[in-house]
């Protein structure tokens, strides 16, 4: 199963649950690809690499320079395998645009890799460019982090616009396969409303497990951890382990 995680609205956690999903499923024994194809590179780092120092990266393999197996990282933790990124990546977006099959470049990349991996999630950038749309062509589906917060849903009908031109073009499988709400405070009541607005567009899209506002979640990407190896008693490790079983669950059905 090929995972985009894909928002377009920066700040919505994104990389924080591509990162801890990753790792809650390979604690599930899954075998999990994690690909960093944002620029920032921060699933990377957020793992605990230094992406100063790598010779090949997501990028290279994406121009043709590699084939995958030379831009992957073996075993970054139990079952987790990382195909890294750095700021060489903001180059692609030119680079892939003057090849006429530039947009099927992520495809061929993981092409021999899917049959090895239960899961392969791609942690996307925040914009709807040819990055992006690599990855909606190379998705089964799309899980998509959205912010318990005004506006949450401000952004995303141009999402499933152009979810409709990819499988229209290219992937006619290409489906919704969750919305997880992150950064929720059941303190407020906006939050709420905010998921009971979610849950009235997506419906049954929408994952049970609700990722809060936890102050450990956002220190442990610092310390190149995950939440579960930062605090495996906080809240977030245990909404992300939940999150992990409803992603498996959901396969299954």
């Amino acid at each position: 199963m090929i995972l985009a995680l894909v928002n377009q609205k920066g700040g919505v956690a994104k990389t924080t649950t591509a990162v801890n999903l990753a790792a809650g499923l390979a604690r599930a024994k899954k075998k999990v690809l994690l690909v960093d194809l944002d620029p920032q590179g921060n699933a990377s780092s957020g793992l605990g690499i230094d992406k100063n120092e790598l010779t090949h990266t997501i990028y290279h393999g994406l121009i043709g320079e590699v084939d995958g197996e030379a831009c992957r990282l073996v075993a970054v933790r139990d079952h987790l395998d990382l195909m890294p990124a750095n700021i060489d990546l903001a180059a692609a977006e030119q680079d892939l645009g003057e090849s006429a099959e530039g947009a099927l470049s992520l495809k061929k990349c993981l092409a021999p890799f899917e049959s090895a991996y239960d899961f392969i999630l791609i942690d996307c950038p925040p914009s709807l460019g040819l990055l992006t749309i690599n990855a909606l062509i190379a998705a089964d589906g799309l899980l998509v982090p959205i912010q318990c917060e005004y506006y949450a849903l401000e952004g995303l009908s141009q999402l499933m616009e152009t979810v409709k031109q990819v499988q229209a073009s290219a992937n006619p499988n290409l489906h919704i396969f969750g919305i997880v709400m992150t950064m929720y405070d059941g303190r407020m009541r906006l939050a709420k409303q905010v998921v009971e607005e979610v849950k009235n567009a997506f419906d049954q899209a929408v994952f049970k497990t609700l990722i809060p506002r936890n102050v450990r979640l956002s220190e442990a990407p610092s310390y190149g951890q995950t939440i579960f190896e930062y605090d495996r008693l906080s809240k977030g490790a245990w909404t992300y382990k939940a999150l992990a079983k409803e992603v498996i669950a959901r396969v299954k059905e």
